[in-house]
């Protein structure tokens, strides 16, 4: 039977010859993920099912990047109970104040995810991964919990939607941009419980970055999975980074896809979503003076050092607007160190920005960036919803990087140029 990427990944991973959509499995896992927000409920659960070892030392992360560092008591007594959990299991992958970064961009950057793998995260942009040629999926936590115990998870075989990609993008445009524009045409349940595997030409031409832009934001379709084929792309970032054996996978020339959709990257424009959805993306001929507060350039989603080196080319030699904030918040430590050596940070800074320790912060109406009543942002993050950010009636405006800082200099959404 033909199967597509992603069913190939989990018959691999389940024992299976073969494997198609809709059929329950059970998966053997080569890492679970958790942070300090969900890992505490996980934990819990851990000990209530009695539980008393972990499956695999080397295959648990633990990532205090969400209120770390803490932002308030709860958020220390939750970073406390992982860290003492970890020290007990030796857990080996535990990243906290200091060494930690974004989890979604400290993974990858770490090697500890890698083609063909299986991943499950309690974190619903654990679909990030699949820019490698992984499958990786959000789970609850306690799934975790289970995964940390056993190393297996159930899963349902995904159908698959292909996404045929040709041309190459526009200065100024970016993975962001194009996952935006896809939102808006699929919508937000366009690929509810679907594998979404990207194919055609035009994959060659996009870096890394945009790809593990592209997969992070599959969830806000509603997708299962986003995944990339692995190519010398891939295969040039994961090398030196993940030192262990590694199986790639292709999908059959006759795979079924519940549909096809062809996208022309160089068709595509800086786009934004407008609140309070993603699927509402509209690009500059429909933007009209839209002033803004607030801009926020980081998260898992655009906090990578291509992310950083867009902004700073654009903020170089100038200022913010008077009365907008800007924040950037590079994803890693390494990210950090290296926006500093090559002077993104002084650039930043004289520009009049915040420049943050990595932290996922403000995406999540945590910390760093709360929006009052009223109040306009865009943001490099992956969601807009009602009080995503803030306050109930602030608006948060979806872009990339090279728009946030073109916005953040105009006083309102503006297009860079």
């Amino acid at each position: 039977m033909a199967m597509t990427m992603t069913q190939k990944i989990l018959a691999a991973h389940a024992g299976l010859p073969e494997v198609r959509a809709g059929q329950l499995i059970k998966a053997k896992l080569d890492m679970v993920l958790g942070n300090d927000i969900t890992s505490p409920v996980a934990i819990n659960e851990f000990t209530k099912a009695g539980f008393d070892s972990v499956f695999d030392t080397t295959r648990i992360s633990l990532v205090m990047d969400h209120f770390a560092p803490n932002k308030d008591i709860k958020a220390a007594q939750q970073c406390k109970q992982c860290r003492t959990f970890a020290h007990r299991f030796g857990i080996e992958n535990f990243y906290d104040v200091g060494n930690m970064g974004i989890e979604h961009a400290l993974l990858p950057e770490k090697g500890l995810v890698g083609p063909g793998e299986c991943i499950i995260g309690a974190d619903s942009h654990t679909c990030t991964y699949g820019a490698l040629g992984a499958f990786s999926t959000g789970v609850g936590s306690t799934d975790m919990a289970a995964g940390m115990a056993t190393g297996e998870a159930w899963f349902k075989v995904p159908a698959a939607i292909r996404f045929n990609l040709t041309g190459s993008l526009q200065k100024w445009v970016s993975g962001k941009d194009v996952i935006l524009h896809i939102i808006g045409k699929i919508g937000v349940d366009g690929a509810l419980y679907k594998s979404m595997e990207f194919t055609g030409e035009g994959v060659a031409s996009l870096s890394m970055d945009d790809r593990l832009c592209i997969c992070n934001m599959a969830i806000e379709a509603g997708a299962k999975n986003g995944i990339f084929p692995v190519d010398q792309v891939t295969l040039d970032y994961v090398k030196g980074r993940v030192n262990r054996p590694f199986q790639t996978y292709e999908a059959d020339p006759d795979a079924e896809y519940e549909q096809t959709i062809d996208i022309d990257l160089s068709a595509i424009t800086p786009t934004v979503s407008f609140p309070h959805l993603p699927e509402n993306a509209r690009t500059f001929d429909q933007i009209g003076d839209i002033v803004i507060d607030q801009v926020v350039i980081g998260s898992c989603t655009n906090g990578r050092l291509s992310d950083m080196a867009v902004a700073a080319e654009i903020l170089k030699g100038k200022k913010i607007a008077k009365n907008v904030r800007a924040i950037v918040i590079p994803a890693t430590q390494e990210i950090y160190m290296e926006s500093m050596r090559r002077g993104y940070l002084e650039t930043f800074i004289e520009a009049g920005c915040v420049v943050s320790t990595p932290t996922c912060g403000p995406c999540l109406g945590g910390y760093m960036g709360i929006l009052a009543e009223g109040e306009r942002c865009v943001a490099t993050t992956n969601r807009n919803f009602v009080g995503r950010m803030g306050h109930v009636d602030s608006e948060v405006y979806l872009a990339s990087p090279a728009v946030a800082a073109a916005s953040a200099i105009a006083g309102k959404i503006a297009r860079p140029e």
